[in-house]
């Protein structure tokens, strides 16, 4: 086998586990955001009518910093591993769903969850890339030469 080829395949275990500690991580930010939020509309401060875009925010901000997690672990193809780190989320939250209760029916939230995993996700890929090269101005002769 070839260098090339055993670096591919290294790359591809460091892409693919990078992605799924970047799942895992924003589900912990979710459950916990999510928990933050039971203690205040349990005391309160926040109105039950809330719940549904609450868990929405929460997963746009564990989609975002699970996300930035996979992407710093990566280190390029920030994009897709930003939204593979919102789908896993998605995935994550569709099997604990499924396994605490009986259906999981898409016309319940669901479509709104997955966009908001995949959109946090997807912002962690646009702000957490390394920034392009500058382009020099070409308004001239270059000097010394």
């Amino acid at each position: 086998m070839r260098k090339n080829e055993e670096d591919q395949g290294a790359k591809l275990v460091r892409y693919v586990l990078g992605v799924l500690l970047g799942g895992a991580v924003a589900l912990f930010t979710c459950f916990l955001f999510l928990l933050a939020a039971s203690v205040g509309i349990s005391r309160g401060l926040l109105g039950e009518e809330l719940m549904y875009q609450l868990t929405i925010v929460g997963c746009v901000l564990g989609g975002f910093i699970g996300g930035m997690t996979a992407v710093k672990r990566c280190g390029s193809r920030a994009l897709i591993v930003g939204l593979l780190a919102g789908a896993v989320l998605f995935l994550f939250l569709l099997t604990v769903g499924i396994l605490f209760y009986d259906t999981a029916a898409p016309e319940e939230g669901g479509l709104g969850l997955l966009c908001g995993a995949l959109c946090g996700g997807a912002a962690a890929g646009i702000l957490g890339g390394k920034p392009g090269k500058k382009k020099r101005a070409s308004g001239g002769k270059r000097r010394g030469r």
